[in-house]
């Protein structure tokens, strides 16, 4: 379980994120707590997977590279190996299971917008299966935060 200072750390870390030299030291210095405390408790808080990712999110398209969301029909009994497949591909990220006819969605980032379709093109190659690539037609910006 969480404390009250792990809720502290959570919800304040998704405000932002200091860039400074020591920017542990200033979370920790506005949380009452010590630089160390915070980065035991994040680390403490990954291991026990509560937290599936600490880390910068960056804007793939606006580095040069390419981003989309893809989905695929899987077979029930193929889903955990079509899974493994699709997962071993560094370009993929957020692959999640639907209760939808098109049942694994997935997003594919990549170094270039090109490789989109390469990666796109060896997914299918491999799990024999069509990858419905659905690359967004606009971008919103929701300021999503999950207060714990």
């Amino acid at each position: 379980m969480i404390d009250n200072n792990d809720r502290a750390i959570i919800n304040h870390l998704q405000g932002g994120f200091p860039l400074c030299e020591r920017p542990y030291q200033v979370v920790a210095e506005h949380l009452g707590l010590t630089e160390t405390e915070v980065l035991q408790r994040l680390q403490n808080l990954l291991d026990k997977k509560i937290l599936s990712r600490f880390g910068p999110m960056y804007h793939a398209e606006k580095l040069g590279g390419g981003l989309t969301l893809a989905a695929l029909k899987v077979p029930p009994a193929r889903f955990d190996q079509v899974m493994a497949m699709v997962n071993a591909f560094p370009e993929v990220a957020h692959n999640y299971q639907r209760e939808h006819e098109l049942n694994m969605w997935f997003v594919l980032a990549t170094e270039t917008p090109q490789r989109i379709l390469a990666v796109i093109a060896e997914i299918e190659q491999q799990t024999g299966l069509k990858v419905y690539n659905l690359p967004k037609e606009r971008e919103y910006f929701i300021g999503l935060k999950w207060e714990v």
